[in-house]
């Protein structure tokens, strides 16, 4: 079982990979536009965290397939399971890989429109201001968001959003 990571899943996916690929999925944007009450944030302040939108037939979103050991597959869907219970749910995609390839049947979470978490469109500056209060069990909002940006870079991957994200977060920090 592959499964697809463009959020979290990229820079701490939580189990261990029997192998670990670049790549991205074609025709989604990826969008800070999923509130957090379980995770980067609380119910009575939910933090932001990304999802897939599919709105654009061209663009690209680059993340990180991983494969799951055999062994392991039931194991690691329950925890996915209970990891993205906020709204995500389980979808099927082709992953095209940075060497030209394609992986098949490729799970990935994805936190639809319609989901009760699901915020929607808002300003960078809105986004920033409340993910750099937004704390939760996992830990705070703003390590989610600079850790992302980070991986991507190290990936060498182009995100707008992201990294408009991360700029403004950063400024906020910087402003403490």
């Amino acid at each position: 079982m592959w499964v697809f990571g463009y959020g979290s899943l990229v820079w701490r996916p939580g189990f261990d990979e029997a192998e670990r690929v670049p790549g991205f999925v074609r025709g989604f944007t990826r969008r800070f536009w999923q509130a957090s009450t379980d995770h980067r944030g609380v119910p009575d302040y939910p933090g932001r965290v990304v999802t897939l939108l599919d709105d654009d037939p061209d663009a690209i979103t680059w993340g990180v397939a991983s494969r799951v050991r055999d062994e392991r597959v039931d194991a690691v869907l329950a925890d996915l399971d209970y990891r993205e219970k906020g709204g995500y749910a389980r979808h099927h995609t082709t992953v095209h890989t940075a060497d030209g390839g394609t992986i098949d049947d490729v799970l990935v979470y994805v936190a639809g429109p319609t989901n009760p978490c699901f915020v929607g469109e808002e300003p960078i500056d809105v986004i920033a201001d409340r993910v750099v209060r937004a704390v939760g069990p996992s830990g705070p909002n703003t390590e989610y968001v600079l850790r992302l940006a980070d991986a991507l870079r190290d990936m060498g991957v182009q995100d707008p959003h992201v990294f408009a994200l991360d700029r403004a977060v950063r400024a906020r920090l910087a402003e403490r």
